[in-house]
């Protein structure tokens, strides 16, 4: 069975050491959903915001948050991210964000990828609130990921 890399023989938090794995080609997709209000949806489509355009502001801010993972979650390493991007997009009930993020290193990107797609949601519910406190921020996961001795992930459910 596999064991958690984070917790050292005594249960003791830990860094991951990763001075002797191999540096390879990285890639993470995220995804994630903010539910709303139709009357929100048809607000934020017709750009009624007095913030600004509150899906180009969460894009922007998913992008800066996957650059500063490391700073916010203790154990991961920093990364030199080579890409990073984040699409919003409009449904008839909220918006679907996705992440994607590219890096050759030593450690994947799964955790900057789902940074990335939290924030940007968290964006949006900041950006909307006004409208609609009820908002729902859901199914923030992982979608995909490559490289690495772990191998390649897909979701199946995608």
């Amino acid at each position: 069975m596999k064991k958690l890399t984070h917790v050292g023989e005594s249960g003791e938090a830990k860094m991951v050491d990763v001075s002797a794995k191999e540096v390879t080609r990285r890639v993470a997709r995220a995804s994630a959903r903010v539910t709303m209000k139709p009357q929100t949806a048809a607000a934020l489509r017709d750009l009624e915001n007095p913030k600004g355009d509150p899906l180009e502001i969460a894009r922007i801010a998913g992008i800066m948050a996957a650059k500063r993972t490391s700073d916010t979650i203790p154990l991961c390493h920093p990364l030199a991210l080579e890409h990073v991007d984040v699409t919003a997009t409009m449904t008839k009930d909220g918006v679907d964000l996705e992440s994607s993020i590219t890096v050759t290193g030593k450690t994947g990107a799964e955790m900057e990828a789902l940074t990335a797609v939290s924030v940007a949601a968290l964006t949006v519910y900041d950006m909307c609130k006004a409208l609609d406190k009820s908002m729902v921020i859901e199914g923030v996961r992982l979608e995909a990921k490559s490289g690495g001795k772990s191998g390649d992930y897909a979701r199946e459910d995608s």
